[in-house]
């Protein structure tokens, strides 16, 4: 077990899903994979925990990864008047984490998504990042057309 890579064991467990796949999805920014299954693999069982307690953790990877192209467009279109490579790599790790499950899991209530990652901005960004966050993610759920207050499913 790698205790720098431990999250918060007050957080649930999706919490804790959703804070992996922003560490990892922001490692791979940083360091882009030749085998991004096994380096995944790697990462989450330095963790600790027991088998399938990340299962989300991976199937947000995953979805982030094949999605990336389409996730980053629909992030340039949010952040009009700022230039896309200026944001913060850990502010883009989390709006690539939220925007997939905004429009990919809809059985997951937009604000529920927004509330979560503003928590998991605490632990890893700054004040200034979370107004920021707050924002792009408002703007992002008053331009889709599902409910933000429940699932969509």
């Amino acid at each position: 077990m790698d205790e720098d890579l431990i999250t918060n064991p007050k957080w649930s467990q999706r919490r804790q899903n959703r804070a992996t796949a922003f560490r990892f999805i922001f490692q791979w920014e940083m360091n882009p994979s030749e085998d991004l299954n096994r380096d995944l693999m790697d990462f989450i069982n330095r963790l600790g925990k027991d088998e399938g307690f990340y299962n989300y953790a991976i199937e947000l990877v995953d979805g982030i990864v094949e999605k990336k192209d389409i996730i980053d467009s629909m992030i340039k279109e949010l952040v009009d008047n700022w230039e896309f490579s200026r944001i913060a790599k850990a502010d883009l790790s989390l709006l690539r984490v939220a925007i997939y499950e905004i429009q990919y899991r809809l059985d997951i209530p937009p604000v529920v998504v927004i509330d979560e990652t503003l928590e998991i901005s605490k632990e890893f960004s700054t004040e200034n990042s979370k107004k920021f966050l707050n924002g792009v993610l408002d703007k992002f759920i008053s331009n889709i057309q599902r409910p933000s207050r429940k699932p969509a499913i």
